[in-house]
């Protein structure tokens, strides 16, 4: 049985070197990139612009598969979720916020994650393996024609988009998928494809730090970092991945990184968590990290009202204490806003995404572990332990 060559794996070079090889010239790249990208074809029969010939080469060789959907829930508050078959067992989730002047998809690049921060759910899952390019960009795709179908919008360039704004913030860690994240972010920029400007893609990361170097050359974007604590011991204990690239690491980092940006300030997203990193004294630690004089960084601060789930053993910051970290911060000067939460009655906000995941890390065990310490140390959890992994 012959292998079908799924299209939505190409970058806009790729497919052009594809059609190469099929011995059509590079105009129908481009020609095809639309079809599938700005009609949302999967039919070779319905590119009616394509030469017979390549059509038929096309329905012998090739595929438009993005992941199947295997439920689609809509939230009180509009916000829509899809969890998508990745094949062997697992599924993502992929979550669209509309607003009124724009709409913003979520969109997972691994199944699971292995960063494990304390405070998500994905991380609760474990992690089975990276996703494929088609499988992140089908994730667009996707809810791109979907939401036009749901609204009788007609395909193609001309009709009403939806998604105009993309955050890689759903399920993993995109910059340890790098290569596919990478050519997925180059099919969201290209004009045959999506045309989204720089500045309206947004990849989350937790501060792989290598990788921010090279994302800043292959595909600058808008970039959020994961921080959620104000010192290394701290964020030891809520992202373990600050063990491999510390505080001053990532700072500087991030201020390479604002060289090539499309923005010129760098987002950090801070999870408030309840007598844990929420005190007045975090807010200046903060304040003296983004001011240092050798790596602080123009930076806005996006705090995130945690979401809570049963295995976390951690609360969500009352509001008042929220407000009156966020005015620390903004007395100092710096921009802070409050994230809304959205989807929360469906499990789609911030932290909450968990799909179906095959895990290969055995994140449960540890889980199990940090309950009976959550037990056994009470308030002072995350204070004086390390949980052991």
């Amino acid at each position: 049985m012959t292998t079908l060559t799924n299209l939505l794996d190409f970058d806009p070079a790729q497919l052009v070197a594809y059609c190469a090889d099929l011995g059509e010239k590079p105009f129908r790249a481009k020609q095809l990139q639309r079809w599938i990208h700005q009609f949302g074809a999967s039919d070779f029969d319905s590119m009616t612009d394509l030469a017979k010939s390549l059509r038929e080469k096309l329905k012998s060789r090739a595929e438009v598969r993005a992941p199947a959907i295997v439920s689609d829930k809509t939230a009180s508050d509009g916000t829509r979720k899809w969890l998508v078959d990745v094949g062997n067992g697992n599924a993502v989730e992929t979550v669209f916020i509309p607003e009124e002047n724009r709409g913003t998809l979520c969109i997972s690049t691994q199944a699971g994650c292995a960063v494990n921060c304390r405070f998500c759910s994905t991380g609760k899952q474990g992690f089975n393996r990276n996703l494929t390019v088609a499988e992140i960009i089908g994730q667009l795709w996707m809810a791109e024609f979907e939401l036009r179908r749901t609204k009788g919008i007609e395909p193609g360039p001309k009709g009403e988009r939806q998604i105009t704004n993309v955050v890689m913030m759903g399920m993993g860690e995109p910059l340890l998928n790098y290569e596919p994240t990478v050519t997925a972010l180059k099919m969201m920029l290209d004009d045959n494809a999506y045309g989204l400007s720089r500045r309206r893609v947004t990849l989350s990361t937790s501060g792989v730090v290598p990788n921010i170097d090279k994302l800043s050359q292959d595909v600058p974007v808008a970039m959020a970092v994961s921080l959620h604590a104000s010192n290394d011991a701290l964020r030891d204990i809520l992202v373990p991945l600050n063990k491999k690239y510390p505080l001053r690491e990532l700072m500087a980092a991030c201020k390479r990184y604002l060289e090539f940006a499309p923005r010129d300030f760098i987002t950090f997203e801070y999870c408030m968590l309840d007598g844990f990193n929420d005190s007045d004294e975090h807010a200046r630690e903060l304040i003296a990290l983004v001011n240092d004089p050798v790596v602080g960084v123009n930076c806005k601060f996006n705090l995130i009202p945690f979401n809570p789930f049963p295995e976390s053993g951690l609360t969500r910051s009352k509001n008042p204490r929220i407000k009156a970290f966020a005015e620390v911060l903004m007395n100092a000067g710096i921009v802070t806003t409050v994230r809304k939460t959205r989807g929360d009655d469906i499990d789609a906000a911030c932290g909450q995404l968990a799909g179906e995941v095959k895990d290969r890390t055995r994140v449960a065990e540890r889980m199990e572990k940090m309950a009976e310490y959550q037990k056994k140390f009470g308030a002072d959890f995350g204070r004086i332990v390390e949980i052991p992994t």
